[in-house]
């Protein structure tokens, strides 16, 4: 069974990290300032402010700040600040046994994504694809709140993952399957492949989502996927949105999918809310989840969070 962090309550104390690229000081500040008046002590880490291009600072300081985050006794949870590019350096710079023994809440998406199955894949422990520091904004919908508190601050089992009323899930192959749940961002998936922090889906439902990425490098990315194992691997197939994903040659989203996915014949779940969407659902990533594309529903079997510590 994977590691359950523990729960979530006001009065806690939630670390800030910039793993990836760097975000405004000012708007650090407001969404911490955020936090704060929501219940909860804020810490920041010692890299969360630099701006140095691309990526924040080196790879080396920001999995330092990360680490050391897990090894404050007092946060509960590590709050990225975006994503962005570049997470995928500081993974050789973590301490894996580490972060198992001393287990936090870690969520994020985007860039992110790799962070958060590298942890699950080689620590054990359950990570959320939901919610990063730059969404604690006022213009945040009440609904993304809603799924990252049950998430990450109650016991609620089993929780049926449900969109928004006016955003109707779809199931296009009918089949029902259980196993953890694994993935996220299409091109931070794509890019471990071949590394040794390459995604595992044997015997895992597959999440994928994506932005900004034209239909013809999407194809490229199936393809990839496709031709290293992972669709043949996984039990079944979930599709969030594609955030503003332009058309090439007449080729939307939803004819990829289509003419790719659907033949594979596997239980096929699309137009999940998701990451870069409006709506964010909170997927937790290695938590045993049951795809029901009979009856159009997603459901998390088990707790994603514990009492330990608390």
């Amino acid at each position: 069974m994977p590691i359950r962090p523990p729960i979530l309550q006001r009065g806690d104390t939630i670390g800030l990290v910039t793993p990836g690229s760097p975000l405004e000081a000012n708007i650090i500040n407001e969404r911490a300032q955020t936090l704060t008046d929501m219940g909860f002590n804020v810490l920041l880490g010692r890299y969360v402010y630099a701006f140095e291009g691309i990526v924040a600072t080196s790879a080396q300081r920001r999995a330092e700040d990360l680490m050391n985050m897990f090894l404050e006794p007092t946060v509960k949870m590590i709050l990225p600040t975006r994503g962005g590019t570049g997470v995928q350096t500081i993974l050789p710079f973590l301490n894996y046994q580490v972060i198992s023994s001393n287990p936090k809440i870690i969520t994020g998406y985007s860039d992110i994504t790799v962070l958060i199955n590298a942890i699950y894949q080689f620590s054990d422990l359950i990570t959320f694809h939901s919610l990063m520091l730059r969404d604690f904004a006022p213009q945040t919908p009440p609904y993304n709140f809603n799924q990252f508190f049950e998430a990450t601050s109650t016991l609620t089992a089993p929780r049926v993952i449900e969109n928004p009323p006016d955003m109707r899930l779809n199931s296009l192959i009918p089949g029902n399957v259980t196993g953890p749940i694994v993935g996220g961002n299409i091109t931070s998936v794509v890019n471990t492949i071949g590394t040794p922090f390459e995604i595992d889906t044997l015997g895992k439902i597959l999440f994928l989502e994506d932005i900004n990425a034209p239909t013809n490098t999407l194809l490229r990315y199936f393809t990839q996927l496709a031709m290293s194992g992972k669709l043949d691997d996984c039990l079944g197939i979930i599709m969030g949105e594609c955030t503003n994903c332009l058309v090439s040659y007449g080729t939307t989203y939803e004819d990829l999918i289509n003419d790719f996915i659907v033949p594979l014949g596997k239980p096929l779940m699309t137009n999940l809310a998701t990451a870069h969407g409006t709506y964010k659902a909170a997927i937790p990533i290695g938590a045993t989840v049951n795809l029901d594309t009979v009856n159009n529903r997603l459901t998390v079997l088990e707790p994603t969070v514990s009492l330990m510590d608390v």
